[in-house]
């Protein structure tokens, strides 16, 4: 297996009220719609795998859940940078699907269908306690973080959380969670959806 490296930034939304029944059951509890529909979006800042360079480089990865996450039978999808080449497509698809191990191999077992690949161009912005990602048509997601009254600047986080990412969370409000992409579809911009952000670093 091949060693690979790479860090940045990552945000999501899904469709459950906030806060998640995910983060705090370790996967164990049903969704707050039935099932789970995500968007967890990753921007790689800096990283390489088998000599190929991957920063700048963002991708998606999409998630459909029929019932309590814990007992699989996901869905996964993938949408990857459309300036990505070829040989950085099948670098970020074999990291984001497990495939060259890392913190998504532990999702593996949960998995029961790749859904496919597709290509976008991604845009990942940061301002202060809100992140927003587009990738074409497929996914328009926004978040607000809950700010913190303790640490100003910062939002309110949860530790210690089974999640691939990150063992911490920053805690956010969706406030537009947009996904129309295999097969998984949802629309809200109500502001009572979950969203989380955090920094990332994963190697294998």
């Amino acid at each position: 297996m091949s060693s690979w490296q790479i860090s940045g930034q990552y945000m999501e939304t899904c469709n459950c009220t906030l806060l998640c029944p995910c983060i705090y059951s370790n996967l164990a509890a049903r969704p707050t719609e039935g099932d789970c529909k995500a968007a967890v979006a990753m921007r790689i800042d800096q990283g390489t795998k088998d000599g190929v360079a991957l920063d700048g480089l963002s991708f998606i990865v999409m998630l459909h859940s029929p019932g309590p996450m814990g007992e699989g039978n996901m869905t996964v999808g993938l949408i990857i940078d459309e300036t990505a080449s070829d040989q950085q497509v099948e670098a970020i698809t074999a990291i984001a699907t497990g495939a060259s191990g890392g913190p998504m191999a532990a999702l593996g077992p949960l998995v029961g269908q790749i859904a496919g690949i597709e290509r976008r161009p991604i845009e990942f912005e940061i301002d202060g306690l809100s992140r927003s990602v587009r990738a074409g048509d497929l996914v328009d997601q926004a978040c607000e973080g809950l700010p913190s009254a303790v640490k100003e600047g910062e939002a309110v986080g949860i530790d210690n959380v089974l999640h691939p990412v990150n063992n911490r969370l920053s805690l956010a409000k969706a406030t537009r969670s947009l996904m129309n992409v295999f097969g998984i579809k949802w629309n809200d911009s109500t502001g009572t959806r979950n969203g989380h952000f955090a920094p990332f670093s994963w190697s294998a």
